[in-house]
């Protein structure tokens, strides 16, 4: 991941992955639900986004729509591995069992993790 997003735009990303390519209202409205923010605030950011290449913007019609340019998936990777690597020394054991000794995790959020891990281990073996 080339560019690290910011808070504010992880949280405008979130909108566009969620709901698609959106207009700056439509996701202006998205963010309201919860927070305040500003309709000049969004433009304002999504501008941002697209010069830094995170969003793409169709100007073909008077609203412009926008949509994110970089993938869900990889984006969340880049920051997992980054914060992985700087509070838990590279370790994701340690990050894991930090996250199950300090939060209340259901017994269907247990059994899903069971689940992953049976997974990784029949594909590495």
């Amino acid at each position: 991941m080339k560019i690290k997003p910011t808070e504010g735009e992880l949280e405008i990303l979130q909108v566009l992955w969620q709901d698609g390519p959106s207009s700056v209202r439509e996701v202006n409205e998205k963010l309201n639900t919860n927070k305040n923010v500003g309709y000049t605030t969004t433009l304002k950011l999504l501008q941002i986004m697209n010069e830094k290449g995170l969003t793409d913007r169709d100007t073909s019609s008077r609203t412009h729509i926008y949509r994110a340019a970089i993938k869900e998936s990889d984006t969340k990777n880049g920051l997992l591995s980054k914060f992985i690597e700087a509070t838990f020394q590279g370790s994701a054991a340690q990050l894991v069992m930090e996250a199950l000794g300090n939060n209340n995790t259901t017994q269907k959020e247990l059994e899903d993790i069971k689940a992953l891990i049976e997974k990784i281990e029949n594909e590495n073996s």
